[in-house]
């Protein structure tokens, strides 16, 4: 009997211990955060800043430990890492999600933004949020944007028109929107992973690269190909996403302490890169790249036609459309 009482006497004392190593709010824990871009871009700048402000905000009860350039696992993995609750937050292209929803194509608008500081003023649209509420069906929650800038085109010869494109195989995002647009130029969009993009262009598998200047500097894509195009034909947008199973197990409070740390961010990340977008241009003159104002009449009218067929694509889109140029 005194055995008997002995050995319940561990368990509850063990049950009590194992609910106590438990994470929770009231104790340090450190959250995990993926990126699928290197260290100098704005979508890991943007999460290493969430991270900070966490820290100073809880008073060091929250630690956001930071994994640059798909350290945790490509895009899918990473979602699928979010949705099991393996993973807490991540950044993830507008373009990738909409594989899952097709609203987010509404980001892939052509020519639907001049510069960073007018997709930053987006975000603030109702449609841009109802956009990121779409995501809970997917267990994932949308949290908030970052802009890594304008997208052009770096190349391994000049380009001065839509003609010079015809037939040149171009990396471009793996998406529709992307595909279609680079298909009615009349070049060859090919999908490859950053990490194949720099050989690819040195080994001659690729002609160019649709691509912002952030990730141009930070890969050095440009070693490679020495001619950039200031297309400005697109924008790019980069999802803040956390894991609904991890997001549903906190407090209200807890809540608004992260959502008011991205709020934050966002529009820090506006301003930071808009400086970016400069400074990465001189960065890349005094590195020798031929750097080319196209006109960019032929490629509008092919934008016109692209962002038209897209917008049929779902009523969210062609309401985003809409309060952005209104």
């Amino acid at each position: 009997m005194k055995v008997k009482r002995f050995f319940t006497s561990v368990l509850a004392i063990s049950s009590v211990l194992a609910v106590a190593a438990l994470p929770g709010e009231g104790m340090a824990e450190t959250l995990k955060f993926s990126t699928p871009t290197p260290p100098p871009h704005i979508m890991t700048k943007g999460a290493n800043r969430i991270a900070e402000g966490l820290n100073k905000a809880s008073g060091g009860e929250i630690k956001v430990k930071v994994h640059p350039l798909n350290q945790l696992g490509n895009i899918p993995t990473v979602l699928s890492l979010l949705r099991s609750g393996a993973l807490e937050l991540a950044m993830a292209p507008a373009g990738d999600l909409a594989r899952m929803d097709e609203a987010f194509y509404a980001w892939g608008l052509p020519y639907l933004f001049e510069s960073v500081e007018e997709a930053g003023k987006a975000i603030q649209t109702p449609a841009a949020r109802k956009i990121l509420d779409r995501l809970e069906s997917q267990g994932l929650v949308g949290l908030g944007y970052v802009f890594p800038g304008q997208r052009h085109v770096l190349s391994t010869f000049p380009l001065n028109s839509t003609d010079d494109l015809k037939s040149k195989k171009v990396r471009a995002f793996p998406n529709q929107a992307f595909e279609t647009w680079w298909s009615e130029v009349g070049a060859a969009p090919t999908a490859l992973p950053l990490p194949e993009i720099a050989p690819s262009l040195m080994t001659g598998v690729l002609d160019a690269v649709d691509v912002d200047l952030d990730i141009v500097v930070g890969l050095k894509f440009h070693k490679h190909a020495p001619h950039l195009a200031l297309t400005n034909h697109m924008s790019f947008a980069g999802v803040i996403l956390a894991s609904k199973k991890w997001w549903d197990s906190l407090s209200d409070e807890r809540r608004a302490m992260i959502r008011e740390q991205i709020s934050e961010t966002e529009s820090w990340a506006v301003g930071e890169q808009a400086r970016a977008e400069v400074s990465n241009l001189e960065k890349l003159k005094a590195d020798g790249v031929t750097v080319s104002d196209v006109d960019t009449a032929e490629f509008r009218a092919i934008g016109k036609k692209v962002r038209d067929a897209f917008l049929k694509r779902d009523p969210l889109i062609e309401e985003f459309y809409s309060q952005v140029t209104e």
